[in-house]
């Protein structure tokens, strides 16, 4: 027996969670709805004490009333549905759906694309905050805080679902997805769980509580994006890429993955590079 735990370990078993949570007839509660759901509410929820903390905001005056956020979480809602799915279909998988597109509203069958998702919440974030007349950037920075916690989960629901896992390897953390062929695989959708969840939610808190970052709009927000991209950046290395593309431009390792992340970090470069300190005394600019 003790020689059997000295033996080097070949692969950690999978789960086999039941990637529905609770099912009543034809209606069925799966885990990857349940991540997203979560996510917006606690998005929603964070924001609110964000926005209601006067230590956190330049002058101390709040930046939004708290019934704007109570509004703003529908919009916020339609756009990442609609623009995740919208991206997933034009980026990833175009000519499946222009070959059958009423495929593009079956949604039950998988297929969000986070930056596709990222897209349609910045459009809502605008409409919004120009209908209420709030700044633009003072709403994505509360919003932009607390989606961390959310990506966290949803990579979680794609771990139980044995889906968008990582490429063949050997180490002895590796997992045999079920549908992932006669391979041991890395677990790549925990490594973006890790990175885009939990380390960057706190280095996002850290920004706002530690060095009050919300008194500079666009800086927190902008650290979410280049914080984001960073992190997907490095788990494409590990992620098995989309079979219908494959790696790009005759390599072996690019994807598309990363060409979609490489715009993020240099726009989130540029507006933490330029966010400068404001008073509310100066216009609610866009």
């Amino acid at each position: 027996m003790n020689e059997y735990f000295l033996l080097p370990l070949a692969s950690l078993p999978f789960p086999n969670i039941n990637p529905i949570l609770i099912q009543i007839g034809p209606l069925a509660v799966h885990w990857y709805g349940v991540g997203y759901i979560v996510g917006i509410l606690f998005a929603w929820w964070y924001a609110k004490r964000l926005a209601a903390n006067p230590k956190l905001w330049p002058d101390g005056i709040l930046p939004m009333k708290p019934e704007d956020l109570d509004d703003f979480i529908v919009w916020a809602a339609i756009g990442v549905v609609l623009g995740g799915r919208t991206g997933y279909v034009l980026f990833y998988d175009l000519a499946r759906y222009i070959a059958h597109p009423l495929d593009i509203f079956a949604v039950w069958q998988g297929g969000m694309s986070f930056h596709g998702g990222l897209l349609g919440v910045i459009l809502a974030m605008t409409l919004f905050s120009i209908k209420r007349g709030i700044r633009t950037w003072s709403l994505f920075d509360v919003v932009a805080a607390g989606v961390p916690v959310g990506l966290g989960l949803v990579r979680v629901a794609n771990f139980i679902n044995s889906e968008l896992w990582g490429r063949p390897t050997d180490v002895p953390w590796a997992i045999e997805f079920p549908n992932g062929g006669p391979f041991t695989r890395h677990p790549s959708q925990l490594y973006e769980a890790l990175l885009e969840g939990l380390v960057l939610f706190l280095v996002l808190r850290i920004l706002t509580h530690s060095r009050l970052k919300l008194k500079m709009p666009r800086f927190v927000g902008g650290a979410f994006i280049c914080g984001y991209g960073l992190s997907r950046i490095f788990v494409e290395f590990f992620r098995e890429p989309d079979q219908q593309l494959g790696y790009l431009l005759g390599t072996t390792w690019l994807t598309m993955g990363m060409i979609l992340s490489t715009p993020m970090v240099l726009a989130g470069i540029w507006a933490m590079a330029t966010a400068k300190p404001v008073t509310q005394s100066q216009p609610q600019a866009t």
